[in-house]
């Protein structure tokens, strides 16, 4: 490696730690019974960077003291669109007194960073930002144009993407990269999610009376049977995927009354329960609706006191991205180059950002720095020589991709 190309990854590794540091140190979690509790702050914050590198930045609420952040970079020469996309959000930290750095403090110990959104995702956030300074500074010669997508709520609705998309910034976009930890694996899947609220109706009464009331809990572990049996006869379908395992239907929230209080000797009126179903690429959606639905009718046509409501809280669909895709050759190029290794291929559990810019057709690839399994744990950590590898692989794949001659 020459002197020029060892100074500009020093240069890049430094100011990646520090951007990563300072972001990190901004709280971002979003709550809402608190109005200054939110990604306002940050979001100015990496405002004021990207101007001061010379990036044309756009600003647009997506709801009060939560904006997005857009930032594009014109070659001024015709060509692709490659989009970036690392979110401002970090979920909460929990209790504090069960960490044993502070989640906001960005400490750096033994070569690795402490803090909430460290690994998931400000880490990241800062490589692609840093990558893209990077780019500039050394004026590199590229074609078409870079977006930085840094949008809010990637970890409850996806607002900050959908808003993005219906804004028009994903309308011609060639190929994205999905900035989040996956020890710089490169993910082409994505597990969707469907998540449903279901709560059976039952009728209120004393324990010790049960004829004169209807117990809905009774039903409700019925339809957890039934939805039990329903995840095993989907395994057994669609088997194991190569990078996302098994579909998989669970329960998760389980409650009842579902108001007021709870009292060992009274039947309450409703119990309700979700689930979160992850789903592979084969999968559809409406026809596990539909499924559930005949678990419903079913249950009914032998109880005349079962009733039942059930509502679908989010549907986000699974993603798979081909392999000869230009984003996904450009990144398997740029992290050969970088780690002198063949790359590892991967899934990613959950659902992304990239997933509605999948949806939108375009192609999306995720990798990133950080331990998989690390992502909301306390204690978060990134290990910062990674931030350094993964800025180096942003920078790659950028340039590999706009300058490729598949458009």
């Amino acid at each position: 490696m020459n002197e020029v190309k060892t100074d500009q990854i020093k240069r890049d590794y430094e100011r990646v730690v520090s951007l990563t540091q300072q972001l990190v140190r901004i709280p971002s979690v979003f709550r809402p019974e608190d109005p200054d509790a939110n990604e306002e702050q940050v979001a100015q914050f990496v405002a004021k960077y990207l101007r001061n590198i010379g990036i044309d930045v756009h600003m647009e609420e997506v709801a009060p003291g939560r904006p997005n952040l857009v930032g594009v970079i014109d070659s001024g020469k015709p060509g692709k669109t490659l989009l970036f996309e690392g979110h401002t959000d970090v979920v909460t930290e929990g209790d504090r007194s069960s960490w044993k750095h502070d989640p906001f403090g960005a400490e750096i110990i033994e070569g690795r960073m402490y803090g909430r959104g460290t690994n998931d995702t400000k880490g990241n956030l800062a490589c692609m930002i840093t990558a893209a300074q990077s780019i500039l500074e050394d004026e590199e010669s590229f074609t078409g144009k870079i977006i930085l997508c840094i949008p809010v709520d990637e970890e409850s609705m996806m607002l900050g993407i959908k808003h993005f998309i219906n804004q028009g910034w994903a309308d011609d976009v060639d190929g994205a990269i999905i900035c989040e930890p996956e020890e710089n694996q490169i993910c082409i899947a994505q597990r969707g999610a469907l998540r449903i609220k279901i709560t059976v109706l039952g009728k209120m009464a004393h324990g010790a009376i049960s004829w004169s009331g209807v117990n809905p809990n009774w039903r409700m572990a019925k339809i957890i049977t039934a939805i039990q049996q329903l995840e095993q006869e989907e395994q057994s379908t669609h088997g194991e995927h190569p990078y996302l395992k098994w579909p998989s239907i669970t329960p998760t929230i389980l409650q009842a009354p579902v108001k007021g209080d709870a009292q060992i000797n009274v039947i309450p009126e409703r119990c309700m329960t979700t689930l979160d179903i992850r789903t592979v690429p084969n999968q559809d959606h409406q026809d596990l609706i539909k499924k559930i639905e005949k678990i419903f009718a079913d249950l009914k046509d032998q109880d005349e006191d079962f009733k039942v409501e059930y509502e679908v809280i989010e549907d986000r669909p699974a993603t798979e991205t081909d392999r000869d895709q230009p984003v996904v050759q450009s990144v398997h190029n740029a992290v050969e180059h970088v780690l002198k290794q063949e790359p590892k291929y991967n899934g990613v559990p959950g659902a992304t950002d990239g997933t509605f810019l999948h949806v939108h057709g375009v192609p999306i690839v995720t990798i990133g720095a950080g331990d998989r399994d690390i992502p909301h744990q306390i204690n978060e950590y990134v290990e910062i020589d990674e931030l350094g590898t993964t800025t180096e692989i942003y920078r790659k794949a950028a340039l590999d991709f706009l300058n490729g001659d598949d458009k």
